[in-house]
Formats: C-alpha cells, structure tokens, sequence
C-alpha cells in the first residue's frame, strides 16, 4: 500500500516538474540573433535621453549587431547620441526589429512627419510692465507684461 503511494507521488511529480518546465520554456525562448541583424533596444536603463518620461519610446533603433557575445549578450552598433552608453546589451533588453513594409500591410497609412510652427517674425514689443515679483530669497526677478500685439498675451 504504502509502496503504491509512494510511486503515486513520484509520478505526480515527474508531471509537475515535467509541466513547469514546458511552461518555462514557451516564455523563455532565448531568440536567434546573428552578427548583423536588426535589433531594438529597450530604454529602461537609459538616463540620458531628454524629454518626459512618459513620451519616451520604449525601444530605440534599429541598431545592427556588431558581436555576440555567448548566449545572453549582444554587442550593437550605437548610434552618435546613445554613444556614451556601453555597446554590450543582456538579451533580455532587446528584440528582433520587424521593418513595416508596405507590401505586407497595404492598408497601413504613412502619417505625415508634423513640423512644429515657427515663431512669427513680428518683434514682441513690451508696451507696459503690469507687475514685478521676487522669487523667493534668489537674485531673480518675474514680470507680468503687456505686448503691443494681444497675440503673444497667452505666453
């Protein structure tokens, strides 16, 4: 009886072991990068890139792969303003770069590249000083103006 139970567990845990690593293993596919492939890297690292957190891209590239180096390390080619950042990447912080090619999505619109609006050439002409502040205990001063022009009132 006691033998019949203990073959029992043993086989529930053959299955047990034999489950999680079938599970481990479709989530964990270690992908097939070759020197010069297209790769994405991810930005979660990077301090160096201006702007607002939340606009900021989640990958940056596509980069070409310069070396590899084992099974869990990539070496790119950066461009000039990510080259202060160390070339070598985990492979868990890149993916394969998918080229949008028209052909396979014929319905997919390009969106046209927006140009930000130039100031206008009009000279901002200060026509009175409605009010002068300090700020705080520091040399610098704020003042409240009124333009000749009421388009530059909202600024």
């Amino acid at each position: 009886m006691i033998d019949k139970a203990r073959k029992h567990a043993v086989r529930c845990m053959e299955d047990s072991f034999a489950y999680s690593k079938d599970k481990w293993h479709k989530s964990h596919a270690t992908p097939d990068f070759k020197v010069g492939d297209l790769v994405l890297v991810s930005t979660t690292n990077f301090n160096n890139i201006k702007g607002c957190k939340k606009l900021k891209d989640f990958f940056a590239g596509p980069f070409a792969i310069k070396a590899l180096h084992g099974e869990n390390a990539v070496e790119v080619e950066l461009s000039e303003e990510l080259n202060n950042k160390h070339p070598t990447f985990p492979v868990s912080l890149i993916k394969p770069y998918k080229s949008s090619d028209s052909g396979e999505f014929p319905l997919r619109n390009k969106v046209p590249q927006v140009i930000p609006p130039m100031e206008s050439s009009g000279s901002k002409r200060i026509t009175k000083v409605l009010k002068e502040r300090k700020l705080r205990t520091k040399k610098v001063r704020e003042y409240l103006v009124r333009y000749s022009d009421p388009a530059y009132e909202d600024e």
